[in-house]
């Protein structure tokens, strides 16, 4: 088994990717962590998605690539530059919805319990308002984190909060909690219960 291997990509990938690389973006979900959102999407017929961080659209393809048609998705980003590229790529498609504006306002105004998988990609959701992004989830839900294992993209003093995200994550009643040294270093979490 070859898990480099991955088969069945999203057709808008390569124009997203090269788009991505004129712009100089260098955060976009890898391959094999795309594919398991996509199996992961695919759990949850029917089901309501939420992205904290759009960047380009790429973890936005590979979702909607796993949602089925009853499914939607709520996607969030603050730069404009960068979504606009997901805006254009992916906007004909009725399943999901962009915003633009600032992810830690959205998950202060959302309702509690309305997701069934959130896909925590920006700050918000994930070191900051993290409180706020788990209240969203209904029992069942997933929560999936990635960039967890050094990246060289991460900023200075960024490698230092990411060992206790984890484990707060680990502590969190109301959670079943796996880690995964995988991709770029992924996490997943299933609400179990309403705490």
């Amino acid at each position: 088994m070859n898990d480099h291997e991955i088969t069945d990509v999203p057709s808008t990938l390569d124009t997203i990717r090269q788009e991505t690389e004129r712009v100089g973006f260098t955060l976009g979900s890898e391959p094999k962590t795309g594919a398991l959102l996509r199996a992961l999407a695919a759990s949850k017929p029917g089901g309501q998605f939420l992205e904290l961080g759009t960047g380009t659209g790429v973890g936005t393809a590979w979702l909607l690539s796993g949602m089925d048609a009853g499914s939607h998705l709520v996607s969030i980003d603050s730069d404009a530059k960068v979504s606009d590229i997901a805006r254009r790529n992916l906007g004909h498609d009725p399943r999901v919805t962009f915003h633009l504006g600032d992810g830690g306002e959205f998950l202060r105004k959302a309702t509690p319990q309305q997701f069934d998988f959130i896909y925590a990609d920006a700050w918000p959701g994930k070191f900051s308002h993290l409180d706020g992004a788990l209240s969203l989830l209904k029992i069942g839900g997933i929560y999936f984190i990635d960039d967890l294992l050094p990246q060289p993209s991460w900023p200075e003093g960024h490698a230092t909060k990411v060992p206790v995200l984890i484990a707060d994550l680990e502590r969190r009643r109301g959670f079943v909690a796996t880690k995964l040294a995988w991709a770029s270093g992924l996490m997943i979490l299933v609400r179990t219960r309403a705490v």
